[in-house]
Order: structure tokens, then C-alpha cells, then sequence
């Protein structure tokens, strides 16, 4: 139910009342030029109304039926229309019969129109009404009875011109949010390559040269085992003492693990012996897509826990820190030379224990390891409050589309604009008298029907 009410001046129609909703020209691949345009819905991205691949008739020749749109006319997609995917045509063309094309120029600004179309007021009608389960539509009976908030025509403009300027500051803005974590994982990577050679404590050591050497990895481990093969249960812990189940999914893909979704299972007395996780335990995740394999992690979670045959297990001897080695690996040089055993096919690879172990490792004395663990970490957590405030900021800005659009359609926008113009926005320049205008040239429009005459028998 509206909460809101709309200037004086507007007046609220129905999109029958201004535009033939689902009435489209028809084409064939023969009908058009090799060069022609064709737009999927596909090709268009959610909410943001980018275009994100441009494909003409060569590229893309089409079979089925498609609808001609002109420069300048508002496609909007209305299968599964809570994608919100609508644009305005920057060239003439055709499109999936799932984008309907609409021109209410002259009296109505197609970017009016456009702004209305992903609206939050014509997008909670349209989620009401649409109909199919798996794909839901807006259908014509339904579009020619959506709601429209008609305003004079020489505020539309206004309307459309303030909302380029203030939709273009807030995608922009947004634009600068999103870039921030892949930002911060250059500066996270910058980190750990400082790390591993000396140069993030080159002040804490006061010049004195970094005392690295290369050692096997297998020369490190005081303990190892691969994980246990067990069927996991469903999500609880019930009286027979089942316990959690740590699969790859819970080591996180760049820093850390999870436990959401813990799987339970059965093990004997000797097996919670054997697989049970403690504190700096490192794991490996062994098998995974060619992307994946090799997360790893050090535990510090509670102890105890299993862990199951796609994580190898590592204790390390006292010549070590487990985080030591764990940054070691996630800096680029432990990367490359994890890239470089990897082997399997594009879906499935794996990273076998022997080759792993034959790895060369360069390390420094225990207290320099502490020092670079302590300077990572404090510097990863400062990573980690920027990546928060800016998630933050981005869920703010995420909301600031609709707000604007909320107060644009409200006439909130232009308030000040229809007190310095009251001729512009009243009488003959009203929402109402423009309507009576489309409604005279709409009937025009309409072909005469022609009457027949019987013949006398």
C-alpha cells in the first residue's frame, strides 16, 4: 500500500494508459543487415543496466523470432524481472522476445520511463504478479495494469536529468568500493613477500643482515598423517558422541578457516586418537580443482575435531612455527612452488605428500619467525577493518539507488523546481492534461475499423 503522496500536479496512471505494453514489431535473421545488433538478455547485467557483450547478426545468428528496437527505446527484460535488467538502447537493433522495447516519446521522457522501470514501487508490483515458478515473467495483462507516476512533462526532464548526475556519482562510487578487496589483496600479497625476505622486519632486526636458510620441508615435521575416511552425517551430535567433521570446504580459500556447516561422524577410541585436531595443527587440503588445492590453515580452533583424507595433517618440530610456515606458503614464492607439483586435470588435481615434502623452504630463527607472524598479523587486521568499513560503506551505497529513486518519483527531487515554475507544472502543463494529449493520440492512432454492408437477398 502507498505510504506516500505524489505532488499535486502528477497524477498516477497505469502503464495501459500510456504505452501498448508487450506490443512488438517482429523480425526474421533474413530481415536484417549483417551488422544488426542482437541483444540477449544475457548480455545485459543485473540492476546496473551495463551492457556486458555486444553481438551482431553474423556473430550471433538467430533462428527464432526477435523484436526490432530504435535508438533510444527502453528494453526492458521482463523474464525473471527481479534481475531489474533494463536499458536504453544506444543503437537500433533486435532482442530476445523476452525484452519488451517501449517509446513514449514525445510526451513522456523514455529516461523517465527508464528510472521508473527499476524503481522499487513498479518492482514490488511486478515480484507480485509475475507468474512461472523457475521463471517468472511480467506477462502484457499485467504490464498494461503496472502502476506509473506520470509528472509534467518539462519536470520528467528534470527529474531524468538529475537522476544521470546523482545515479553516475553513486555507480561511480560504488565502482571505487568494489576495487577495495582486490586492492587489499595486493597489499596483502605485497606483505607476505615481504615477509619471507626479510624486508618487514628489516627495522626490527636494526641492520643486521636476514639470517634465511633453505631447508626441506621434510626436515620441519615432527608428525603427519592424512585424514580419516568416514561417511559424514548430517549436521548435529547426538548421544552416540559423534564428532565434528573438518572437510576442505572449511579451509578457507585465501586465510583461515570456518566451521560453518561441520558434518558429524563416528570413530572408535583410537581414531579420535589418531585424527584428533590440537592447537597449531597445519592442514593441507591435497585434492581440490586445480584452483583450490593447496588451501591450508593452522588450527586454533577446539581440539579435538577430526579431519578427513583431502587434508593432510602436520605437526612441526620445535625448529618452526606453524604460522611461519603457513604465511610462508601463501606469500608468491611458496605459491609458485606450490603451482609447480600440482598436478590432475582441470577439474580434479591434487598435490601428493611426497612431492610436498621434497619442497625447499626458507626459514630464519625462531624469535625474527615470532616477529614476522606478530607484523603479518597486525597488519592482515588492519586489512581486515578496511575490508569491513568498505563492505559496510558498499551495503550504504547499495541502498542509496533506491532511496533516490524513492524521492525522485515522490517529486522530492524537484520541489523547488515546481515552486520556482508553477506555469511549467500546472494547467495545460499538468500530469493531467498531458495524459488527456496521449489519450486524443493514442485514439488516432487506432486503425478505423471498416463496417460491411450486406447484401439484399
Amino acid at each position: 500500500m502507498r505510504q506516500y503522496r505524489i505532488p499535486s500536479s502528477w497524477k498516477e496512471v497505469k502503464f495501459g494508459d500510456i504505452t501498448d505494453y508487450g506490443k512488438t514489431q517482429k523480425c526474421e535473421l533474413s530481415d536484417v543487415p549483417s551488422d544488426t545488433w542482437v541483444l540477449e538478455l544475457e548480455d545485459i547485467e543485473k540492476d546496473s543496466s551495463r551492457i556486458l557483450k555486444r553481438l551482431d547478426s553474423t556473430e550471433r545468428p538467430f533462428r527464432s523470432t526477435k523484436n526490432r528496437f530504435s535508438v533510444g527505446d527502453v528494453l526492458y527484460g521482463k523474464l525473471r524481472p527481479y534481475l531489474n535488467k533494463v536499458v536504453i538502447a544506444n543503437n537500433s537493433g533486435v532482442c530476445s522476445t523476452e525484452i519488451i522495447p517501449l517509446n513514449v516519446e514525445p510526451h513522456i521522457d523514455n529516461r523517465f520511463l527508464f528510472y521508473w522501470l527499476k524503481s522499487k514501487t513498479f518492482l514490488d508490483f511486478v515480484n507480485s504478479v509475475s507468474y512461472g515458478v523457475n521463471m517468472p515473467r511480467l506477462g502484457t495483462k499485467d504490464g498494461l495494469r503496472a502502476p506509473f507516476n506520470l509528472a509534467p512533462r518539462a519536470e520528467q526532464k528534470i527529474i531524468a536529468d538529475k537522476l544521470d548526475t546523482l545515479l553516475a556519482q553513486v555507480e561511480a562510487t560504488k565502482a571505487r568500493l568494489e576495487r577495495i578487496p582486490e586492492i587489499l589483496k595486493t597489499f596483502r600479497q605485497s606483505i607476505l613477500a615481504a615477509a619471507v625476505s626479510g624486508k618487514l622486519t628489516e627495522e626490527w632486526r636494526d641492520g643486521a643482515a636476514f639470517k634465511e636458510h633453505s631447508v626441506l620441508f621434510s626436515s620441519l615435521i615432527k608428525e603427519s598423517s592424512v585424514g580419516l575416511v568416514r561417511a559424514a552425517g548430517e549436521q548435529y551430535e547426538d548421544s552416540n558422541g559423534r564428532l565434528p567433521y573438518v572437510k576442505m570446504n572449511n579451509i578457507d580459500n585465501f586465510w583461515g578457516y570456518n566451521t560453518d556447516n561441520l558434518k558429524y561422524v563416528d570413530a572408535s577410541k583410537e581414531e579420535r586418537i589418531k585424527y584428533g585436531l590440537g592447537k597449531d595443527d597445519w592442514l593441507f587440503n591435497t585434492r581440490n580443482s586445480t584452483e583450490l588445492v593447496g588451501k591450508s590453515c593452522v588450527w586454533k580452533g577446539k581440539e579435538g575435531l577430526l579431519y578427513n583424507n583431502n587434508i593432510l595433517r602436520v605437526k612441526f618440530n620445535d625448529t618452526v612455527l606453524a604460522d611461519y610456515v603457513e604465511l610462508f606458503f601463501k606469500s608468491p614464492k611458496g605459491q609458485q612452488q606450490l603451482t609447480a607439483i600440482k598436478s590432475g586435470t582441470t577439474n580434479v588435481a591434487a598435490i601428493y605428500q611426497k612431492q610436498l615434502f621434497k619442497l625447499s623452504i626458507y626459514i630464519t630463527d625462531l624469535e625474527e619467525q615470532t616477529e614476522i607472524v606478530c607484523r603479518v598479523e597486525e597488519l592482515f587486521a588492519f586489512a581486515a577493518r578496511i575490508e569491513q568499513k568498505a563492505n559496510t560503506a558498499l551495503q550504504r551505497v547499495n541502498k542509496f539507488t533506491q532511496s533516490i529513486l524513492a524521492k525522485a518519483f515522490r517529486g522530492e527531487l524537484t520541489s523547488d523546481w515546481r515552486a520556482a515554475n508553477p506555469e511549467l507544472s500546472s494547467g495545460e502543463n499538468s500530469a493531467e492534461a498531458l495524459l488527456e494529449r496521449i489519450k486524443v493520440e493514442r485514439e488516432a492512432l487506432k486503425p478505423v475499423r471498416k463496417s460491411s454492408v450486406r447484401k439484399k437477398s
